[in-house]
């Protein structure tokens, strides 16, 4: 007969989160659960709201909601009745399977909705992994009073978002960034080109235009022009462009032809392009955090419709001092961005063009990038996540 300590005691976690980066920080957050939950000799039983790269690590998936993300007031509107469908279901299910703990991750209001169901209605503990970025863009303290309210803690992966959410009596522990353990990964220069065919002396421009439905026609084609403005004055360079998700590959193609752009698309090796590249042409997002670990120099950019930008200005009155990741770390202007009117193809070619060319100042970005990396804490940040959460159980 086994004794207490030899029977292992399932345990069901729930996580929730959205978009392509939320699905991929969940997936990585799902494996190191397993096996730190192994270490402790616990059994785990994974449900969530995700994607396609949570589903492959064969957890259950109550709703795909990799599809149903957008940024803007306006932008968002598709979203809300098949993102209120898929809570509704998702709630269904756990009322009649609760989990023991529920994990948050970004996905700032649907994620407000299930933080409060699990902690008014479930009665179970919630921690909030990779917070919304309050303390860059909040106008109001109503949102950071919501997550206060049904957070049991609040993982933080950046120093200034522990400080902000710390202030609002939230219970925090800053856990550092997962990205310092994931890029160091990532192969280097040298192995990145062999294993993507690219000769040593190929000058290269990674392409990343759209993470959302809404940046292939918002953000791609500024991408695509300011790419054949560095084409004109640099004929021999080569892009890239990694896929965010397969689905886009029709219109990303339809758009290359329309502007007359030689790429090649590839699906699931983004971080293996950025790492090739020598220089990345990007919207803004967490890919720019990536490109900044893999040491690679950026140009960034960003544009809403132009009522949502009209709504924030003199609506909301938000006032952003960058929108970048990367410029966030340390609110230092490593990397340049070209927001809303200001992001203009032909600027953006003569930034991208004074990156290709100056190594001067391609060495003091790469500096920046020093400084970034220091801020990001110590290797084993997903293992104190993992552990912290396993810690609820």
């Amino acid at each position: 007969m086994e004794s207490s300590s030899e029977i292992k005691t399932k345990r069901r976690v729930f996580i929730s989160t959205g978009e392509v980066s939320g699905d991929w920080h969940g997936a990585i957050l799902i494996k190191a659960l397993r096996e730190r939950a192994a270490l402790r000799g616990m059994e785990l039983e994974i449900v969530g709201l995700g994607g396609d790269r949570m589903a492959a690590t064969g957890v259950k998936i109550l709703g795909n909601t990799v599809g149903i993300g957008s940024i803007g007031a306006v932008e968002a509107l598709p979203y809300i009745l098949p993102t209120l469908r898929v809570q509704r279901d998702a709630k269904k299910w756990l009322k009649t399977s609760p989990p023991d703990v529920a994990v948050l991750i970004d996905y700032m209001m649907p994620n407000q909705g299930i933080g409060y169901y699990a902690k008014r209605t479930l009665k179970i503990p919630v921690i909030y992994y990779i917070a919304p970025q309050e303390w860059v863009w909040s106008f109001d303290d109503k949102n950071t009073k919501a997550i206060a309210a049904f957070t049991d803690k609040l993982l933080a992966i950046f120093p200034q978002e522990a400080i902000y959410y710390e202030k609002q009596g939230t219970n925090v522990q800053w856990v550092g960034h997962p990205f310092v353990d994931l890029m160091a990964q990532v192969p280097d220069r040298a192995a990145a080109r062999q294993h993507l065919g690219i000769a040593d002396d190929d000058l290269v421009v990674t392409l990343l235009p759209a993470s959302r439905t809404q940046e292939l026609r918002s953000v791609m084609p500024i991408i695509l022009e300011a790419a054949k403005i560095i084409q004109t004055k640099l004929p021999h360079v080569k892009f890239w462009l990694p896929l965010s998700l397969e689905r886009y590959r029709l219109d990303v193609e339809k758009l290359l032809k329309k502007y007359d752009l030689q790429a090649t698309i590839i699906s699931d090796q983004s971080q293996i392009a950025i790492s090739a590249s020598d220089l990345v042409l990007s919207k803004s997002g967490t890919v720019n955090l990536e490109t900044a670990l893999l040491n690679v120099p950026q140009v960034i950019l960003y544009r809403v419709s132009a009522i949502t930008a009209w709504i924030a200005r003199y609506i909301v009155k938000l006032q952003l001092p960058f929108i970048s990741p990367v410029n966030l770390v340390n609110m230092e202007s490593v990397v340049p961005e070209f927001v809303q009117n200001d992001a203009i193809p032909s600027a953006i070619a003569e930034a991208a063009l004074e990156l290709l060319v100056n190594s001067q100042s391609r060495q003091t970005m790469l500096d920046g990038y020093t400084r970034v990396r220091e801020s990001l804490g110590e290797k084993g940040a997903i293992n104190r996540v993992a552990d912290s959460i396993l810690d609820y159980l």
